[in-house]
């Protein structure tokens, strides 16, 4: 899976857009330690961020409407909120979601958009209008970042990409290409690496995966040029390279080599989630799952499930109750799309 690969002509999440062809799913695939799939919802245009609400209810939002639905198994989907603003244009549009862990005293949702200016991070309720609290994310057509998630510190972390200007992912005073840790109100949160600074950890390309283990440790995934796509142990004020160095060996240059990388045909990997000791991580170029062992701080025994079985993978989220969510991102222009296309799966725990 490391074997070196062809130059490509263009950046590995930022092919030519094929032409829609639509076929039938093939069988479904199992993903171990997990039960069979069950299909929650279909018919979703472009999913992208995924965040669940206290009682079980999944948030998913909806790339390029700006639709925020509400989702959860045996019921059909609600519309519960639209995003004002949303500007989606290539990768961009609504992006991540995250549900304040505050909320059953604040009701806050978070949501990352592309605006016509901008890439900015908004907070509301489900009743009441969006206020930006980030601001001045350069946006493009292509690596925007997007995900959020809060942290088991209580803060808002967010993933940016480096909007096609690669030298912003090393420009201290520059939000994207970074990993930034947030107040829940927007602000710089206390103890970062350079105080007043949002900015957590610098040197990325284009970051659409963010997680956690049961230590508190905090991994991302990463978006590679034509070589190797990513998935880093972050490192509070570390330098993971771009665009200096694309996979590993940057580190004897000060920059922090990713614990595991895979061409780029094999992942585009967007978003990862972790059970036990197992990091997933959700392939759009490859289509597929992949697993990988977390022990102590490497990852190993790397392997593809669900290969092609759904087509392109966006996001994968630990519920609540154990589960493991999957959504599909074949309805994003890059795709075949599938009759049902596209889809939220549920796979229970076992």
């Amino acid at each position: 899976m490391l074997a070196a690969v062809l130059m490509l002509a263009a950046c590995a999440d930022d092919p030519a857009i094929p032409d829609a062809t639509r076929t039938a799913p093939p069988a479904p695939a199992e993903i171990p330690g997990f039960g069979p799939a069950a299909e929650i919802a279909r018919d979703i245009d472009v999913p992208w961020g995924l965040a669940f609400l206290p009682d079980g209810a999944a948030l998913v939002a909806e790339r390029d409407t700006g639709r925020i639905l509400r989702i959860e198994p045996g019921r059909t989907p609600e519309e519960v909120y639209r995003v004002p603003g949303v500007a989606a244009r290539g990768e961009g549009g609504l992006l991540g979601l995250a549900v304040s862990p505050r909320y059953p005293d604040d009701g806050y949702v978070y949501a990352y958009l592309t605006t016509a200016d901008d890439n900015r991070i908004v907070r509301f309720r489900l009743d009441g209008p969006a206020d930006p609290i980030f601001t001045g994310i350069a946006n493009a057509s292509f690596h925007n970042g997007g995900r959020l998630a809060f942290g088991p510190d209580g803060l808002l972390y967010v993933g940016t990409g480096d909007a096609g200007e690669p030298d912003l992912a090393q420009d201290p005073a520059s939000p994207n290409g970074k990993i930034l840790r947030l107040t829940p109100d927007g602000a710089p949160a206390p103890g970062n690496p350079t105080p007043g600074s949002p900015v957590y950890s610098r040197g990325h390309r284009n970051v659409q995966g963010l997680a956690w283990d049961s230590t508190g440790r905090l991994f991302a995934a990463e978006f590679g040029q034509n070589r190797y796509d990513e998935i880093n142990l972050i490192t509070p004020g570390a330098d993971y390279g771009w665009p200096e160095v694309e996979g590993a060996g940057g580190s004897a240059d000060g920059y922090t080599d990713p614990l595991l990388t895979w061409t780029t045909d094999e992942a585009s990997p967007s978003g990862i989630a972790i059970a036990d000791q197992t990091l997933y991580a959700a392939a759009l170029r490859g289509e597929r799952l992949w697993t990988a062992t977390l022990t102590g701080a490497t990852l190993t025994d790397d392997r593809a499930v669900l290969d092609g079985t759904y087509g392109r993978l966006r996001t994968v989220t630990l519920a609540p109750d154990g589960a493991l969510w999957l959504t599909t991102s074949n309805t994003d222009g890059r795709g075949d799309v599938r009759s049902g296309d596209d889809r939220i799966l549920r796979f229970p725990a076992q």
